[in-house]
Formats: C-alpha cells, sequence, structure tokens
C-alpha cells in the first residue's frame, strides 16, 4: 500500500477515535473540560458562571438584598426625607431641593447627583475604601440609615430580592425577615422578665403572643400577594423571580435587651410551627457587638430550652462571623460548638473563625458526623471581615467533609449576586464543574423545605433514593415510583428541578 494511502487511513483511524472518545464522554464532562478550557479568560469564566444554575441561597437578609438604587426609589414614593449630612432616611415634612437645605425630601436626589451618589455610597459599600471607616462598620451602619425605606416597602422588597435570584439562575430563598414588624418587642416590654423560661413562655403567650404570630402570617401572606403583583405572576410577563420559590426564616435581632430577644426566639418557634412560609428562624446583629458576645451563652441556654419544646422547628445560627483582632481571643474559641451542640443549629452562617475554636479538627470532623452545612458568604466575609483567599475555611471545610453552600448575605449592601459569589469561589479556589454542582446540590439538601430528600448519600457522590435510582436525574417523564415520590415531597421536587436545569445547561457544552 502506498505510504500516502497509509497515512490518510492512519489519519482517518484518529479522526474516528477521537470522534468516538468525545461521543463517550458525558455531559457533565464536557461541561467540566469547557469550564477548565475558560478558566483564565475571565469574560468567558462570567458567563459561564452567569447561566450556571445555582440551586438555593440559604442566607439572605431581605434588608441587606436591596440594592441602594432601590432603596432611594422606595424612599422617594414614601415622601420621606434624607439627612443631608450623614444620608440617614427621616419621616416628613421635608425640606425644599435647593442645594444645601439640611432635610431635602429624597426625591429630590433625582435631579441632584451629588446627593443621589452620597446616599447609594451610605446605603451601601460602593466606593468604600479602607481608611477612617472599617468596613465592618461602614457595613452594618448603612442599615440604620435606610430602615426606613425598607421596612415601609417590604412588599416591593421581596420583589426586588427574588426577581435578582431569578436572573441569576436562583430556584429558592430563604429570606431572614423580623416579619412582626417589632410587635414581639413592644409584648416583651409589657411582660416581667423571668429568667425561668418555661414561666416566661407562658407569661408571653398568655399577654398575646399567638395573637402576633397570626398578626404576622397574615402581614406577610399580604406582602408575599403584592410581590407577586409587582412582579407580573401568572400572567404573559412575568418576572424571572416568578419562578423562585421563597420561604423565610423569622430573624431574631440579638442585639436588643434579653426579654425581647426571648420573646423575639419564641415568636420565631411559633411561626415556624403554625405558617409553612417560616421554615426555621436564625439569630441575627453582628457577633462581636457588646450584647451579642455578652449574652452570647444566655442565648444559646434559650435556643436550647425552647429547643426542646418546638423540637421540629429547624434552626439555622450566625456563628464565627468573627476574625482575630475583632474581639478578645477567649470569644474566638467556642461560638461555633456551641451553636451546634446547644444552640442545634442544623446549619452555621459564616464559620469563619472555626480554626481558633477549642479542638478545631474536633470539630470539623463533628459537624462533618452531625451533616451540619455552613453557609459560606465568601463577599461579606472579605469587606466586613478582611477575611478572604487562603486564609479563609472554605477549602478546610470542604477537606474535612462538612457540607458547604454559597450564599449572598446582604448583597445590595455589598453590591453583589450569586453569580459573583461562584466567581469568586472558581478563581480563589480553583473549583471545578463538579464542585459547583455539588455546592448547588448542597444548598437544596440542607434546605428547610420539608419532606424527604432527593438523595440517599451525599458524602462523597449523591446517590438517588431507591425510588428513582433507576432513572436520568431530572427527566421529563421519571418511573411510577420516582414520579410518586416527587409529586409527595417538595423537597425532592425542588432537587429534581435542579437536576433538570443542569442537564439542560450541559447540553450547550
Amino acid at each position: 500500500m502506498p505510504s500516502t494511502m497509509r497515512g490518510l487511513l492512519r489519519r482517518c483511524l484518529l479522526l474516528l477515535l477521537l470522534t468516538a472518545a468525545a461521543a463517550a464522554q458525558t455531559s457533565e464532562q464536557r461541561t467540566l473540560r469547557y469550564l477548565e478550557s475558560v478558566r483564565k479568560q475571565p469574560p468567558l469564566l462570567l458567563a459561564f458562571v452567569r447561566e450556571l444554575p445555582k440551586g438555593g441561597d440559604l442566607h439572605n437578609h431581605l434588608d441587606g438584598a436591596i440594592y441602594a438604587e432601590d432603596l432611594v426609589d422606595f424612599a422617594a414614593s414614601g415622601g420621606l426625607c434624607v439627612d443631608r449630612t450623614s444620608s440617614r432616611l427621616l419621616a416628613p415634612p421635608c425640606d425644599s431641593c435647593e442645594n444645601y437645605t439640611a432635610k431635602p425630601a429624597a426625591r429630590c436626589s433625582y435631579g441632584d447627583h451629588v446627593l443621589y451618589n452620597q446616599m447609594i455610597d451610605a446605603w451601601s459599600m460602593r466606593n468604600w475604601k479602607p481608611g477612617d471607616e472599617s468596613g465592618h462598620d461602614h457595613f452594618f451602619a448603612s442599615f440604620e440609615k435606610f430602615g426606613l425605606a425598607s421596612h415601609t416597602h417590604v412588599a416591593e422588597a421581596i420583589a426586588a430580592a427574588t426577581n435578582r435570584a431569578g436572573m441569576d439562575r436562583l430556584q429558592y430563598v430563604e429570606f431572614m425577615h423580623t416579619a412582626d414588624g417589632g410587635a414581639a418587642a413592644e409584648l416583651a416590654r409589657k411582660v416581667e422578665w423571668n429568667p425561668d423560661y418555661a414561666k416566661m413562655r407562658d407569661a408571653l403567650l398568655s399577654a398575646g403572643l399567638k395573637d402576633v404570630a397570626a398578626e404576622t402570617s397574615k402581614r406577610l401572606a399580604d406582602d408575599d400577594a403584592r410581590a407577586k403583583e409587582i412582579l407580573k405572576c401568572g400572567t404573559a410577563d412575568a418576572a424571572p423571580g416568578c419562578d423562585v420559590t421563597v420561604r423565610y426564616l423569622y430573624q431574631v435581632l440579638r442585639g436588643l435587651p434579653h426579654e425581647i430577644v426571648f420573646a423575639q426566639i419564641l415568636l420565631g418557634f411559633e411561626l415556624a410551627s403554625s405558617d409553612p412560609r417560616f421554615v426555621g428562624l436564625n439569630l441575627v446583629m453582628p457577633e462581636d457587638w457588646y450584647v451579642p458576645l455578652h449574652d452570647f451563652n444566655e442565648h444559646m441556654a434559650m435556643m436550647d430550652y425552647l429547643h426542646s419544646v418546638y423540637p421540629k422547628v429547624h434552626i439555622t445560627l450566625h456563628a464565627g462571623e468573627l476574625a482575630m483582632g475583632l474581639v478578645p481571643p477567649e470569644d474566638l474559641t467556642f461560638h461555633i460548638r456551641t451553636s451546634v451542640e446547644r444552640g442545634h443549629a442544623e446549619r452555621i452562617g459564616h464559620g469563619v473563625s472555626v480554626m481558633n475554636e477549642k479542638d478545631p479538627i474536633g470539630l470539623l470532623h463533628e459537624m462533618a458526623e452531625r451533616n451540619v452545612l455552613v453557609e459560606i458568604a465568601l463577599t461579606s466575609n472579605d469587606m466586613i471581615l478582611g477575611v478572604s483567599g487562603d486564609d479563609h475555611p472554605l477549602p478546610i471545610y470542604m477537606k474535612y467533609g462538612v457540607p458547604v453552600a454559597l450564599a449572598t448575605d446582604d448583597e445590595g449592601v455589598s453590591r453583589s449576586d450569586m453569580t459573583y459569589e461562584y466567581l469568586r469561589a472558581v478563581e480563589s479556589y480553583h473549583l471545578s464543574y463538579v464542585d459547583l454542582k455539588r455546592l448547588a446540590r448542597q444548598s437544596l439538601e440542607h434546605s428547610f423545605l420539608p419532606g424527604q430528600s432527593l438523595w440517599a448519600d451525599t458524602k462523597l457522590v449523591f446517590r438517588m433514593v431507591p425510588a428513582c435510582v433507576g432513572d436520568a436525574a431530572g427527566s421529563e417523564k421519571p418511573s411510577t415510583a420516582c414520579e410518586e415520590l416527587l409529586a409527595a415531597n417538595e423537597r425532592a421536587r425542588m432537587q429534581w428541578k435542579l437536576e433538570s436545569d443542569f442537564a439542560k445547561f450541559e447540553k450547550k457544552y
């Protein structure tokens, strides 16, 4: 055979082998290879991560989720005024829009770019630079400045935050929300404090706390309905947020006096026991402030007692949102472990200071064994604590088998979104496509949605429950047994949808 013919046959054979090898690759493997090919091309990497299905956001403060531009609109529509010096919103009457008036109407900012930009910068981390004010202080100071607008425009806030989640390829969000509007705090001021938690609970219930719960549920139902109207759900012009499932965590303000904290914790347990929209509770406000630090063990004792009364209520707790120098060293050594063991937390928010805990490796093994997920907020931890890159414990959690999921925390104040959380994770920790799928899957696996999981095992690989084990994950026509499981379990249905979204996403590669 002539050499030219042999060369042609070799090339044809090689082409056939390459074609066969490409065909043999799974869609997941092809997608993984694509991610590796664009890892050092930031614009293409961003486009890839933007379209990636991301599952759920389990750590999202409703107040902090709103971008300052929306808050200006809320303030203007509500007729609020702004202190030109501090950028804090104030109740009317307002001064005129003339330059240098002390208390102009918020709407005046539309024609005054200096005032407008000043408000955006004061209400968020935009243009913040290290200097006289720390990132921590600027971040937390913003809430008091715009709070009057967010508290009076809850439905609009729900609509804005939910729609951004939909645009960001999320399908589920748990919003932290102090939905009673201060009613529990007002009730607590009328009841004499009793360190006997059982008697304090009885006193609050007798004083009308169940009525507060009922009114809170009604208020939230109205806000949810209004949010759906704003998003035009059920119409041809429905916004992306209409496809997002929303649930709520009652948000306890742990920086308040102990009688109010107890009343709010009790309200959270009552709401999660009576209203399916509330799937659990969380304790918020800066962990390093005096009251949360000083009363930490008391708060955990409250959680311990009320968990014994309401054992089925889900709990997630902020813990370890601390760094060396922010608090005395001894306060870094026990918050995470105590939150898990005495606070009964099924999830932990932040967990940044884990390696400062007593016996940190033992704690990591314990969290892995208990299947306690850590809600990782990379942008927030960088801006507030100055912890990022190799200093962040995300890789350590993953190394020791502790489940993790990415979260936005306060994406409006941080000027971020879930896409940029995933992008930061990929760029900082060289995560693979398989790693990203695990993060998204774990967000739904550890959600507080009711019902059985789609997964029988999630430790090393995600293995489906027997009813669905023979099905292609996310397929349009599951087997009869699998379809029955999905119909009966909201958690499994949500997970099945994520698998379907992954299948569609991977077809592009």
